[in-house]
């Protein structure tokens, strides 16, 4: 392997230091977050870049770069970890869901690590092997607001796809009255890929819940929803049919 690979991503992104975006990354969180301030165009060249002088190594030798990647908190080098693990993708086997699991545990702190590494990654992976949509369930029961919010952002794109549907309701109930918004607006988000092509079991699910569902996760459910159906969802005086 290329020695100090590390090393000199993290000396490019130095040199690639935006002032304007470092200024204004922290307006898009609540928490403090750690950030070089590097556009993300660029940050994805320098992954796509460095990943050529690895690719050919051991999915193990790459998952411990990543790894490396993720402990140092930046943003930046979140954001190459989550796109090189998600490079190794047709590689993937079963085991690997527990090292992604640690990963959300100990390294993501907040919604861009946690979207970045769960919609590609861990999502393909649930894709290849779909029984381990039951431990996602698992995770909307974690302390960690941001497990929850994975377990959630994991099913994004197999949800746009159609897939899954059940398993988002099923996430979706769990959710149901959670108290972060960045988990309300996960599993509003979830919903509403799903209805790009369920949109009247999407449409169903959160007449008949919508007197729970905080307003957060309804607006993202709805969002993509023609208009008519949006107002009806909204209606304050709805009363479910017996």
């Amino acid at each position: 392997m290329e020695p100090n690979i590390i090393l000199r991503i993290r000396e490019e992104l130095t040199f690639n230091v935006d002032e304007k975006t470092k200024a204004s990354s922290s307006r898009f969180f609540k928490e403090e977050v750690r950030c070089y301030g590097v556009k993300t165009a660029i940050v994805g060249r320098i992954a796509k870049n460095y990943f050529t002088e690895i690719k050919f190594e051991s999915k193990k030798d790459i998952f411990a770069l990543c790894e490396e990647l993720f402990r140092s908190d930046y943003c930046e080098e979140a954001y190459i970890a989550a796109e090189w693990a998600y490079q190794v993708r047709n590689d993937y086997s079963e085991d690997d869901f527990f090292t992604f699991e640690r990963w959300v545990e100990n390294y993501i702190n907040n919604w861009a690590k946690c979207d970045t590494l769960c919609n590609h990654s861990v999502g393909s992976f649930i894709e290849k092997f779909p029984k381990y949509v039951e431990n996602l369930k698992a995770w909307t029961q974690s302390d960690n607001r941001w497990v929850r919010r994975a377990a959630t952002v994991t099913l994004i794109l197999p949800a746009r796809k159609g897939n899954f549907l059940n398993e988002v309701f099923e996430i979706s109930d769990l959710l149901l009255k959670d108290k972060d918004d960045l988990v309300q607006k996960g599993y509003g988000w979830m919903l509403k890929e799903a209805s790009k092509l369920h949109r009247q079991e999407v449409f169903e699910y959160v007449m008949n819940n919508k007197k729970e569902m905080p307003r957060t996760a309804l607006r993202y459910a709805i969002e993509k929803m023609p208009e008519e159906l949006r107002a009806k969802a909204m209606e304050k005086n709805w009363k479910k049919r017996s």
